[in-house]
């Protein structure tokens, strides 16, 4: 794609309607300096010197929507806690649309609480992370109430996301009602699942890993052919239209129904941490698409985009400004 036809659908993406929907996650990070030892037991005692939430999970994928343009809404379910307070803050403060969240006052928001330790001569590191969710299934209630929230978002939608990381939000009844308005509508959608992905027959396009691709087909896959191989089973199996692969520094390969593309790493410097880059490529790729990408166009930007999203430290955002700029140097970094 020329330059000009880039930066046309840059333009394109932005204010596309997109809807993600899945387990929405507080990212909170504890920051402490190193005081002392503890005289109760052989531990660290830490003075807390900050506390900041960000979006991970669901709620990642849905802040990369806003920040790369698009007009995102969220759907999933949270609870009444201060975590629920931060991640709607830190949504809302780029522009999310945050009504289509539903409090549940009988479980926890999703949180996953990192404590940071460092002092004035040592590098900080993390020691220890704390996870929080409910175990139990959504309750008819509740699945009830994200269902209403959707039917009164997918008349407005220019294509919808499913976030699925394997807390429960993600029921049969919703996830189908998603891949049958998607196939209703003519839009596009997409699935990142990182446990269940068999379950999602008839999506649009998956995105996997390529570990994921192995856990899903039962085999290790050693080379590009045995992933393309392994990519075109599944499309099949879930009759979508493709599968994106991630492979780290090897790039991306895309498979449809039309054939495999391969997206190389022409630039492999200067990455810091991977962590959230897969989010940062699914919004990529649903806004492209929403905005009437060709398939491989779209992962070829996602590509940009991931590669921006690893050379910041933590679960991050990308700006349309920062595409802009990757797109017009020509330059594709490593995804996730």
């Amino acid at each position: 794609m020329e330059m000009g036809d880039r930066q046309e659908l840059l333009t394109a993406m932005r204010k596309k309607r997109i809807l993600v929907f899945g387990d929405m996650v507080a990212d909170i990070y504890l920051d402490g300096r190193i005081s002392r030892i503890s005289r109760e037991a052989p531990v660290l005692v830490l003075e807390q010197a900050g506390e900041r939430i960000v979006a991970g999970g669901a709620a990642n994928v849905v802040n990369n929507v806003a920040t790369l343009g698009g007009i995102a809404h969220a759907i999933g379910v949270v609870g009444r806690d201060s975590a629920a307070e931060g991640l709607r803050r830190v949504l809302e403060g780029n522009g999310v649309h945050t009504g289509a969240l539903v409090t549940d006052e009988g479980r926890p928001t999703i949180s996953k609480t990192r404590i940071i330790a460092g002092g004035r001569a040592t590098v900080s590191q993390q020691i220890v992370r704390i996870d929080r969710e409910s175990k139990e299934p959504l309750s008819a209630a509740m699945e009830a109430a994200l269902l209403r929230r959707m039917e009164g978002l997918l008349p407005h939608i220019d294509g919808i996301v499913l976030s699925d990381y394997g807390a429960g939000t993600v029921t049969e009844r919703l996830k189908e009602r998603l891949i049958r308005a998607a196939r209703e509508k003519g839009i596009p959608s997409i699935v990142d699942s990182r446990y269940a992905i068999h379950r999602f027959h008839g999506i649009g396009y998956v995105k996997q890993n390529d570990a994921e691709l192995a856990a899903a087909v039962h085999r290790d896959l050693p080379d590009e052919a045995a992933i393309i191989a392994a990519a075109r089973e599944l499309c099949a199996e879930l009759a979508a239209d493709g599968v994106l692969v991630t492979r780290g520094e090897d790039g991306m390969t895309l498979v449809t129904r039309e054939g495999a593309t391969t997206i190389p790493v022409t630039d492999r410097s200067e990455v810091f941490d991977v962590s959230g880059a897969g989010d940062t490529c699914v919004a990529t790729v649903i806004l492209a698409l929403a905005a009437k990408a060709e398939p491989a166009e779209a992962a070829r930007l996602s590509n940009l985009a991931s590669g921006i999203a690893v050379r910041k430290m933590g679960t991050s955002t990308v700006s349309a400004e920062e595409l802009l700029h990757a797109a017009a140097g020509g330059r594709e970094e490593m995804p996730c």
